[in-house]
C-alpha cells in the first residue's frame, strides 16, 4: 500500500473501534513499527487522530467552548501546578501578556505580589484579580465583549494588542494537537496572532485533557511557540514529537507541598 492507502485503512479501523494499537496495526498492515508511527504523525498533523500510549484514536471535536464559569471548575489541580511552573517563568522587570482562560487566571494568582511586572491581558476576570491584589502595571485590551469568555476578542482588541513588546506570552487554548491550536470561532484568531508577533518568546499553557481535541478553524501552528507548559499525563510520545520541533516540554505535577518544584524540565 502507499501511505494514502495505509492511512485511510487506519481512519477506517478507528470508525469502527475507539483505539487501536500500533502492533495490531502493524501486524494487519504487513509493515513496520515505524512506518505505523510515520503514517499516524502524517494525520496527527491534520488533526485527524492523536496519539495514545501504544496506539492511536481519532481526535475528539469541540464544536463549541465551554463557558468560563464551567471551565473553572475542571482540572483544577493540573491548571494549578501549570500556572506555578509557568509564572517561574517571568522574571522581574517583564512585560508580560496574559491570554484569556482559567489556566492562565493561575499564573495571575502565581505572581500577584511580584513588583516591577507590565502585565497585559484580554481577560476580565485576570484584570479584576490583578486589579485587586496584583502590584504589577496592568493593562487591559478591551475590544468586543465574549460574555461567556469574559474576554475580548476581535480586531478592536488585537488592535489594542499589538502596540507592545511582550518579554513573554502566555497562550491558552481549549484544543490542541501536535500541528498546533484550534476554535470553534474565528475572533480569537487575530488577538493570539497580534500577540505573537510581538513576543520574545511564546509559551502555550494548556492541560493535556485538551490535547487531541480539534475545532473547526486552525488558529496557530506549533511551531511559534518556544515552549509548552502541560501536565504530566500527556502522552510520552508526543511530548517527544514536540521536542523534536524544537520546543522546550515543561511538565507540572501536581498540587505544590513544602515548596518543593512541581514541574520536571525538557530534560527528564
Amino acid at each position: 500500500m502507499i501511505p494514502a492507502e495505509r492511512q485511510h485503512f487506519i481512519l477506517s479501523c478507528l470508525v469502527e473501534r475507539d483505539v487501536i494499537s500500533i502492533a495490531e496495526l502493524t501486524e494487519r498492515l504487513g509493515v513496520s513499527h515505524m512506518t505505523v508511527r510515520r503514517d499516524i504523525q502524517s494525520l496527527e498533523r491534520l488533526g485527524r487522530v492523536t496519539s495514545v500510549s501504544g496506539g492511536v484514536r481519532l481526535s475528539r471535536r469541540l464544536e463549541a467552548e465551554l463557558p468560563h464559569l464551567a471551565k473553572s471548575g475542571i482540572n483544577t489541580d493540573q491548571k494549578g501546578a501549570i500556572g506555578r511552573a509557568a509564572a517561574r517563568m517571568v522574571r522581574d522587570g517583564m512585560v508580560v501578556y496574559l491570554d484569556a482562560g482559567t489556566t492562565t487566571l493561575e499564573i495571575a494568582h502565581a505572581i500577584a505580589d511580584r513588583e516591577g511586572l507590565t502585565v497585559v491581558t484580554n481577560d476580565f476576570v485576570i484584570c479584576a484579580y490583578l486589579s485587586q491584589n496584583g502590584r504589577c502595571t496592568l493593562y487591559h485590551s478591551g475590544g468586543l465583549v465574549d460574555g461567556d469568555n469574559r474576554s475580548c476578542v476581535g480586531e478592536l482588541a488585537s488592535g489594542t494588542l499589538g502596540q507592545f513588546n511582550y518579554d513573554i506570552a502566555f497562550i491558552s487554548t481549549s484544543s490542541w494537537t501536535i500541528s498546533g491550536l484550534s476554535s470553534p470561532t474565528e475572533a480569537k484568531r487575530p488577538v493570539k496572532h497580534a500577540v505573537i508577533q510581538r513576543a520574545r518568546r511564546s509559551v502555550l499553557v494548556s492541560d493535556s485533557a485538551k490535547y487531541g481535541v480539534v475545532a473547526a478553524i486552525n488558529i496557530l501552528p506549533m511551531e511559534v511557540f518556544d515552549a509548552v507548559v502541560t501536565d504530566g499525563q500527556i502522552d510520552p510520545g508526543v511530548a517527544g514529537e514536540i521536542r523534536d520541533m524544537g520546543l522546550e516540554v515543561i511538565l507540572a505535577e501536581g498540587p505544590r507541598t513544602d515548596g518543593d518544584p512541581d514541574c520536571k524540565g525538557e530534560e527528564e
